[in-house]
C-alpha cells in the first residue's frame, strides 16, 4: 500500500491593502486548483486584511475556497511566526502588502501578526515574498470596492522602504499578482 505524499504548506498573508486584492485572490484560487495535490494554502488575514476582504466582497469566497483561514488577534495569535520558524511552511507570501506593513518590515517592527511572522521567518531562513501596493513613485490607478477608479500618489518615502526590503536577505519583492505563479513553480514544479 502506497502512502499518500504529504502536502507542503504555504502561508498567504493579506494586509489591509485593497489595490490588486481581487486580482491576487484570482491568482491564488487558480494556484490552489493547480497545486491541490502538492500544496495546501493557509490564509492569514491581518485585522485590516479581514476588513478589506469584507469591503471588497471576497471574504466569503476566501472562506469557501481555502480550508484554513486565520484572522489576527494579536502579533502572536495565531502563532504564524512560530509555525514558520518550526518549518511548517515552505514560504510566506504577503500579498498585497500595505505601505504601512512595508515600512514596519523595513525597520523590523513586529507589532502585527504578519510583520512578526515575516521578520521571525527570515530569522529562521524561511523565504518571504512581499507584494507592496506602492513600489513606484508616481500616480497609481486603482479600483474602489464599488468598481470606480481612484488615482493615488505613491510617495518617494514608500518606495524607499520597498528598496530596503529588496536588500534584505531571504526576502523577495514582487511587483504584481502575475509574479506569484513563478514562486509556486519554483517550489512545486510546473
Amino acid at each position: 500500500m502506497l502512502r499518500e505524499a504529504k502536502k507542503k504548506k504555504v502561508a498567504w498573508g493579506i494586509t489591509g491593502g485593497g489595490d490588486k486584492l481581487t486580482e491576487t485572490f484570482g491568482v491564488m484560487k487558480k494556484l490552489e486548483d493547480k497545486y491541490e495535490e502538492r500544496a495546501e494554502i493557509w490564509v492569514y488575514l491581518s485585522k485590516a486584511g479581514e476588513h478589506v476582504a469584507k469591503v471588497y466582497g471576497i471574504l466569503d469566497d476566501l472562506k469557501s475556497k481555502f480550508d484554513k483561514i486565520l484572522v489576527e488577534f494579536s502579533s502572536n495569535v495565531p502563532f504564524l511566526a512560530g509555525q514558520l520558524q518550526a518549518g511548517k511552511f515552505e514560504f510566506l507570501l504577503v500579498a498585497p502588502t500595505t505601505s504601512n506593513s512595508v515600512a514596519k518590515l523595513a525597520v523590523g517592527i513586529t507589532d502585527t501578526m504578519l510583520c512578526n511572522a515575516a521578520i521571525m521567518g527570515l530569522k529562521a531562513r524561511v523565504p518571504v515574498y512581499v507584494m507592496p501596493t506602492d513600489f513606484r513613485v508616481g500616480d497609481v490607478l486603482t479600483r474602489l470596492p464599488d468598481g470606480r477608479k481612484l488615482t493615488l500618489r505613491t510617495r518617494a518615502e514608500d518606495v524607499d522602504n520597498v528598496e530596503k526590503l529588496r536588500k534584505m536577505e531571504g526576502l523577495a519583492v514582487i511587483n504584481g499578482p502575475e509574479k506569484i505563479g513563478a514562486i509556486f513553480e519554483k517550489y512545486f514544479g510546473v
